[in-house]
């Protein structure tokens, strides 16, 4: 599942059929100002001739995240700045400073939008917030469980439940009833979909390298000495790189399983951090 970005969520606007020049500004700024001009009215056209035919290359979603503009125009208007160094530039808006992945360079007939350099740093941006998300997602799941302990004296084996049960981390909210300890989107309707990028999986054993040795978390049906999760990118190097694995225990192991991570993660069927497994800070 690809993440809308707060950059890709600016310039998801139609392109025109016509093929234009990209506009060429004698500075930074006026460069800058251009961009935020077209965004702020919606200017199909005028954000073409700014961006270039080109963009939907590297940015083919379809449509606008309205909320993302609107954080936009509000950052604009809170402050915006350029940061140059040499023939490149960067526009940064808003009190937090937030910096569009987009460069400016400069050529011999003047500044223009690189679209091309802009590929790999919102890639890049992409799968770090994905990362993320899925950092706290785990701690979530973590919380999950535990919750879920103490209102059945085990751990749930799955996501989420079966229809009209409550065995499972997710149960639809009726009227009067406490929430289910977790969300339903760690399992998605859709096959091949995950949660900002990620597929997850609950593992019930552990391994001899795990802490406390060996050992199977389910007995007599009961999934109630531990619980364990990992958790892969849908796409490796696209919507993201590494690999998690957590216990009960809260501690988050990380590891980049390469392009053989859907083989690989297939492969493991307990949580078993050896020396190649290295803690998240």
């Amino acid at each position: 599942m690809k993440i809308r970005m707060k950059l890709s969520a600016l310039v998801m606007l139609m392109l025109p059929a016509f093929v234009q020049a990209q506009e060429l500004f004698t500075t930074p700024e006026l460069a800058a100002s251009s961009f935020a001009k077209a965004v702020i009215s919606q200017d199909e056209a005028a954000l073409t001739k700014v961006l270039g035919d080109n963009w939907r290359q590297y940015l083919p979603d379809d449509k606008a995240d309205p909320e993302a503009v609107a954080r936009f125009i509000r950052d604009w208007k809170v402050s915006h700045k350029i940061e140059q160094s040499g023939d490149t530039a960067h526009l940064n808006v808003g009190q937090e400073n937030w910096q569009l992945p987009i460069p400016m360079v400069k050529t011999d007939a003047g500044w223009h939008f690189d679209m091309q350099k802009a590929a790999d740093e919102i890639l890049t941006r992409t799968i770090g917030l994905n990362e993320l998300s899925a950092i706290q997602a785990i701690d979530a799941y973590v919380s999950a469980q535990e919750d879920y302990f103490e209102l059945n004296q085990q751990y749930a084996q799955k996501f989420v439940s079966s229809e009209g049960k409550k065995d499972g981390l997710y149960w639809p909210l009726k009227p009067g009833e406490e929430p289910s300890p977790l969300g339903p989107s760690f399992s998605p309707e859709q096959p091949g979909m995950g949660y900002h990028g990620y597929h997850f999986r609950i593992l019930t054993a552990q391994g001899a390298d795990a802490p406390g040795g060996a050992k199977n978390y389910i007995s007599d049906g009961k999934m109630a000495d531990g619980f364990a999760l990992i958790a892969w990118p849908v796409e490796y190097g696209e919507t993201g790189v590494t690999t998690f694995m957590v216990d009960n225990q809260g501690v988050i192991y990380q590891k980049d399983l390469e392009e053989e991570t859907p083989e690989k993660v297939q492969e493991i069927k307990e949580f078993n951090p050896d020396k190649s497994w290295q803690q998240v800070p």
